[in-house]
C-alpha cells in the first residue's frame, strides 16, 4: 500500500489542483468538456489516494483498493451538483470510502445472503430520504416508514457493516500505536469480579460437603430440586431447606456478618 506506483499511475507526481481550477474545470466538464473532466478526474487522484492509505492494514491489493476508490471519484463528479453550494471534496470523500468499503465487505470471506443485502439497501435509502426531508432517521421511524419490524432494519444494518480487526490503530503518535483492543474494557473480568468471585469460592469452602454439592447441582449444573433430591437421596423439602440456609450463610459471610 504504500509503493510509489498505483494501477501504473506514478502517485508522487500527481498533480494538485487549486480551489479556484477545480470549480473551473467543474463548471466545464458538467458542459461536456471531456478534456476538462480528464483533467479534474487526475487532479483529484490525490484525495483517492488520501483516502486508501487508510486500508493500509487491509489484505485487500492495493491495486483493486485504488480502483474502487476512482470509481467512488466518477460516481461523485457524475452526481456533484454544482447549485448545492458545497466544495467538491466534502461530497465525494464519503462516496469514495463507500465504494472502497463496499468493494472490500464484497470480497470478504464472510458473506450475506443477497435478502439481507436489499432489504439494507432499502433501509439506506430510507434513511437518505427522510434526513432529506429533514427528519430523524431513527430505527423506529425507518422501521415503520419500510413497514418492517424494528430488528428486521438493526439486522440488516448489522450485517453490512464492515468487521473490524482488534489490532486496528486508532491513534499513533510517535510511534507508539493505540490499537482498538486498548479501548476496549472487560466488563467481567474486573478487579472487583475477581474479589467477589474469590469471596464467593471461600465462602462455599465453609460449608458442608452436602451443601457445596447441592449449591453445585443446583445453580452450575441447573438442576432441579427435584432433580437433585434424587441423586442426593433426600427429600425435594430437604433440598430447598439446605439451599436456602446455604445461600443466607454465604450472604452473611461475604458481607461480614
Amino acid at each position: 500500500m504504500r509503493k510509489v506506483e498505483i494501477c501504473g499511475v506514478d502517485t508522487a507526481g500527481l498533480p494538485l489542483l487549486t480551489a479556484k481550477e477545480s470549480a473551473e474545470l467543474m463548471q466545464k466538464l458538467k458542459a461536456g468538456d471531456a478534456a476538462a473532466r480528464e483533467k479534474f478526474i487526475v487532479g483529484n487522484m490525490r484525495l483517492v489516494l488520501s483516502l486508501v492509505k487508510r486500508f493500509w492494514a487491509s489484505d485487500a491489493n492495493a491495486d483493486d483498493v485504488f480502483q474502487a476508490g476512482c470509481i467512488g471519484l466518477l460516481k461523485a463528479i457524475d452526481h456533484f451538483d454544482l447549485s448545492v453550494g458545497v466544495r467538491f471534496s466534502t461530497y465525494a470523500v464519503p462516496m469514495i470510502l463507500g465504494e472502497i468499503k463496499r468493494f472490500l465487505r464484497d470480497g470478504n470471506s464472510l458473506r450475506v445472503s443477497r435478502s439481507i443485502r436489499d432489504t439494507a439497501y432499502k433501509v439506506l435509502k430510507t434513511r437518505e430520504k427522510l434526513e432529506e426531508e429533514h427528519k430523524e432517521a431513527t430505527i423506529a421511524k425507518i422501521a415503520e416508514a419500510m413497514r418492517v419490524k424494528e430488528r428486521e432494519v438493526v439486522y440488516a444494518l448489522d450485517a453490512i457493516s464492515d468487521p473490524v480487526s482488534l489490532f486496528e490503530p486508532v491513534y499513533n503518535k510517535s510511534g507508539d500505536a493505540l490499537l482498538l483492543m486498548d479501548q476496549i474494557a472487560d466488563v467481567k473480568n474486573t478487579d472487583e469480579a475477581w474479589t467477589e468471585r474469590a469471596d464467593l469460592a471461600e465462602a462455599m469452602g465453609r460449608l458442608g460437603e452436602r451443601e457445596r454439592k447441592i449449591l453445585f447441582l443446583r445453580y452450575f449444573e441447573g438442576k432441579t430440586q427435584t432433580e437433585i433430591s434424587a441423586e442426593v437421596g433426600i427429600s425435594q423439602a430437604q433440598v430447598s431447606r439446605l439451599e436456602k440456609n446455604a445461600v443466607n450463610t454465604i450472604r452473611a459471610d461475604i458481607a461480614g456478618e
